[in-house]
């Protein structure tokens, strides 16, 4: 079994990180355009953005890929 993974801590913290994340986005005018349990979809200068609240992983064509809410939210202000 891998030792990176600590699924308990995944379970508790993804639910928190979601919703905090898509607060944070829909607070600065983007509106959630899709979401599972683990990512959230909006888009940004017309290009869908995957935000992966859980891990911090952002990626999408308009963005520069990284990992952290706040510098993905800072990119957004820009």
């Amino acid at each position: 079994m891998s030792k990176r993974l600590n699924i308990e801590r995944q379970e508790k913290l993804e639910p928190e990180r979601m919703e905090y994340a898509k607060k944070a986005i829909t607070n600065m005018g983007y509106k959630i355009t899709g979401e599972t349990k683990t990512w959230i979809r909006f888009y940004y200068k017309e290009c869908p953005i995957m935000f992966y609240p859980y891990s911090g992983w952002a990626t999408g064509k308009s963005i520069k890929d990284g990992r952290g809410l706040q510098k993905l939210l800072n990119q957004l202000k820009l």
